[in-house]
């Protein structure tokens, strides 16, 4: 097999979607509605089965890492476009192309009838073909372009309805948030460039033991650690790590198959991939990997502690993306990278999976998305039913399951770690496991089990509807929830096939084998997490063996068990347990106060500094300054009007009297010597 990968491939695996973007996007009533699906489908089609021979040809040992256009040369500095295609590029790619196409597909079905239809096949290949230039790059320019595309697309997305208004806050919300993190990413980026003097990744890691024994001009801080937090910084906004999570809840006012996608295989993934590419910078700083494995840990417990309150089915789904996103951290900090991608990617499938199963019950309930007014839907939705069992199964890490590999490999590599924070790490990780579990079978219980609700409460309006328009042709005030069509249930089916069995598959040629090895550096002296874990594994089918005596499993049962004796047998428990301990619910169902706080305290203090800026510093100073200095010249000028009086009589005077002043300070010498 080649050694080397073909541009011409790499070229059509990323271009392609974009050429489906511009199709839909520019082509109008040439294309049509048809057209615009089938040619953006058709391009991200396109895109996987390149990315597909790609990973294959990786597999075998192929790489690529050359510049494709140089754009600008400054001085030394290159500015280019040029891909960097290993183990962890190819994954990616793959992950991405998949879970769009399938995206693609659910989107015929679910936005059918919308106005914006077009627009919005327009935005998700735009998206794809972002996210493939931001994991193909080999170079930290590249790396920002695709950073920035996919934050802009998500705007776009996150307000498509963009006559709603919590649509148009939910996207400058998500907007300005991660402009706050991209500002410590750009500054880490101008870090490397000021001290590594290039933007090559290979280039930049070749000088990082140089960096490592630099500081931070005018401080005692090592300017590598400075750098990798500021890199982690822009990681914290697009994977929505605390305290700059806030946007993603909020993300669920766009419709769902850009939730599913937003969620499971772009935009917040592309910190952990950023993070993880960039292993060989984090290796040489505990300091970055502590402060990493504690906002990890952080995210991870009390976002999933949210999503026990949360009523919305797609916010409980949002909040169980937060809680995994911190797991994912929590592995980066504990150097175990490539346990983080694994998880990344497994975690792609069940939770597109479980997105877009969401989304199918929102079409069958006509667009009521509470949770409490659904119930029974097992007998209505059977193959939706079905799969979101089995995504659920493989998010609370039921042994086979594909979440179970990702999931316990993550708590074995943070018990094998002697940070500071691994203690804290290792109890938010292990108590995640049943908070986990819990709410997410509360969901599943109260969706599909139990007593049918929706005959008892009215479902929205129609004006909600209008402003959801995900198909909906039958009366929505039919109490009888459907099972959605086949362009919807489809995608469901082929995602779970990978919730279910792609961590069997993968767990030791990605974590114990060598399809990692190039694209990450591990310090095995300093950080053993990774070798602890090997020697410990003795295969996928003996690891879920032994799972069934492990705390993990015993908590996930517990979760799981615990959720059906609340919500179905016992449904009393969970409403006195909300009265008694009601200012604990308070302080969740407010979500911690991060909005208010935003809100009231940041974006109010900002802005009594910008009006104190402006007040005392601009009318006060500024304007003082240039008002007074024209009044002084305009007084002056009005004094000297007053001496042009036009008449010549006066103006002679004036000239003797200057003459005899002049002549008078002349001659005071000589009469002065005179009269001595």
């Amino acid at each position: 097999m080649a050694s080397t990968l073909s541009l011409g491939l790499l070229l059509t695996a990323v271009l392609a979607p974009l050429a489906g973007a511009l199709i839909a996007g520019l082509g109008g009533s040439w294309v049509g509605r048809r057209g615009a699906h089938a040619f953006t489908t058709l391009g991200v089609l396109v895109a996987f089965i390149a990315s597909a021979l790609v990973l294959q040809q990786v597999a075998g040992g192929a790489r690529f890492n050359a510049t494709v256009y140089e754009w600008a040369v400054l001085g030394k500095l290159v500015m280019e476009v040029g891909f960097l295609v290993d183990g962890l590029t190819a994954m990616m790619m793959v992950v991405v192309s998949f879970v769009s196409l399938m995206v693609h597909i659910y989107t015929i079905g679910y936005m059918d009838g919308d106005p914006g239809y077009q627009r919005f096949f327009s935005y998700i290949s735009l998206f794809t073909f972002s996210m493939l230039m931001l994991v193909m790059s080999n170079n930290f320019l590249q790396l920002f372009f695709g950073w920035e595309a996919v934050g802009l697309v998500s705007y776009l997305l996150i307000g498509f309805w963009f006559k709603k208004p919590s649509a148009t806050f939910a996207n400058m919300k998500a907007f300005i948030v991660n402009r706050v993190g991209d500002f410590g990413f750009i500054l880490g980026i101008g870090l490397v460039v000021a001290y590594g003097g290039t933007l090559n990744y290979a280039e930049a890691f070749a000088k990082a033991p140089e960096l490592a024994k630099l500081t931070f001009p005018g401080s005692d801080w090592m300017l590598i650690t400075v750098i990798c937090i500021c890199l982690f910084i822009g990681a914290m906004g697009k994977s929505a790590q605390f305290p700059l999570h806030v946007w993603l809840p909020d993300s669920m006012e766009g419709p769902t198959p850009i939730s599913a996608l937003i969620h499971a295989a772009t935009m917040v993934t592309a910190g952990i991939f950023m993070v993880a590419r960039m292993s060989p910078l984090f290796e040489l700083s505990d300091t970055a990997l502590n402060f990493v494995l504690v906002i990890g840990a952080i995210t991870a417990l009390f976002m999933g502690l949210l999503g026990i309150v949360q009523n919305d089915i797609k916010r409980v789904v949002a909040y169980s993306t937060l809680s995994q996103l911190g797991y994912m951290t929590v592995a980066l900090g504990a150097s175990a990278y490539s346990v983080a991608v694994f998880h990344l990617m497994t975690h792609a499938f069940f939770k597109a999976l479980l997105f877009l199963a969401a989304g199918s019950v929102i079409i069958g309930m006509h667009h009521d998305q509470d949770i409490r007014n659904m119930g029974g839907l097992r007998k209505h939705m059977p193959i939706t039913w079905i799969t979101a069992l089995l995504g659920s199964l493989a998010l609370i890490g039921t042994p086979l399951f594909a979440g179970f590999y990702s999931k316990d490999s993550i708590i074995e590599a943070v018990h094998a770690t002697h940070l500071p924070g691994a203690g804290f790490a290792l109890f938010a990780v292990t108590a995640g496991v049943f908070i986990t579990a819990f709410y997410t079978f509360r969901m599943y219980f109260l969706v599909f089990h139990g007593k049918e609700r929706f005959h008892h409460k009215p479902f929205p309006p129609e004006s909600h509807v209008d402003d959801d328009p995900a198909h909906g042709h039958d009366d929505p005030h039919d109490a009888t929830p459907h099972e959605s069509p086949w362009v919807v249930t489809a995608p469901l089916v082929l995602l779970a096939i990978p919730s279910v069995v792609i961590g069997f598959l993968t767990i030791a040629p990605l974590l114990h084998g060598g399809f990692l090895k190039d694209a990450i550096f591990v310090n095995d002296a300093a950080h053993p997490a990774m070798r602890v874990l090997a020697e410990g594994f003795h295969g996928a089918t003996a690891m879920a063996l032994h799972a069934l005596t492990s705390l993990p499993f015993w908590l996930a049962l517990a979760g799981a068990v615990t959720a059906w004796w609340f919500y179905l047998r016992q449904p009393a428990i969970p409403a006195a347990l909300a009265r008694i301990f009601s200012p604990l619910v308070r302080v969740l169902e407010n979500k911690y106060y991060m909005d208010w706080f935003n809100e009231h305290v940041l974006a109010s203090g900002a802005r009594r500094l910008g009006q104190g800026l402006w007040k005392g510093g601009d009318v006060a100073v500024i304007d003082g300054i240039v008002d007074g200095s024209a009044r002084a010249v305009g007084g002056l000028a009005g004094l000297v009007r007053r001496l042009q009086t036009g008449y010549l009589y006066q103006y002679a005077l004036v000239m003797l009297l200057g003459l005899f002043g002049l002549l008078t300070w002349q001659l005071w010498p000589f009469f002065s010597g005179l009269m001595r």
